[in-house]
């Protein structure tokens, strides 16, 4: 067993949110954006165009509107990870991506899921939403998390007690005290 004193002399800062962000859960969500945007953007040049021609004239409207909405919440959250990539590339700092991704709407992007035709909508699409509406709520803590306040500010690694260095520097103090008298 060793039994030196544990004294802990890292004192540098730690940014809690800027480790999260270069994180294998932040490279996962990433991932995961990126291919959701590339499958909608499939299906909806592709089956989900041909799909829309044979639906009725609500459920017609219903699908644009909601194809609209689709894309754009896929592209305000695909913004949101190239920032956060390009500061974990060092191409940007975490500051410069927090002013950039003011540009960036997170909130605000839902669908009417209650709305007309929407049980008239293609099941894919639908699948497509429910999808992008999760990976938004993720997005959404993820950027809570990383630009807080309080993630932006350092915590210092908290050093652990030391009671014979606390009484030698008691002990250094008296004597300096003394010697000055």
């Amino acid at each position: 067993m060793n039994d030196k004193p544990r004294h802990n002399k890292n004192t540098e800062p730690v940014f809690f949110g800027a480790k999260l962000a270069d994180s294998d859960s932040f490279k996962t969500l990433f991932r995961d954006g990126m291919a959701l945007v590339e499958e909608a953007a499939d299906y909806l040049d592709g089956d989900g165009r041909m799909e829309a021609k044979s639906l009725p004239r609500v459920a017609s409207l219903a699908y644009a509107t909601e194809s609209m909405r689709l894309t754009t919440r896929l592209m305000q959250m695909a913004s949101w990870l190239l920032l956060q990539r390009a500061v974990n590339e060092g191409e940007m700092s975490l500051e410069q991506a927090g002013q950039e991704k003011n540009k960036v709407r997170l909130h605000g992007l839902s669908s009417a899921k209650d709305g007309p035709g929407w049980d008239e909508l293609p099941l894919r699409l639908r699948a497509l939403i429910d999808q992008s509406l999760h990976l938004q709520k993720r997005i959404r803590h993820l950027d809570d998390v990383i630009y807080s306040k309080k993630s932006q500010e350092p915590e210092t690694v908290a050093e652990q007690s030391n009671p014979v260095g606390d009484q030698i520097g008691m002990i250094a103090s008296a004597f300096a005290v003394t010697a000055h008298e």
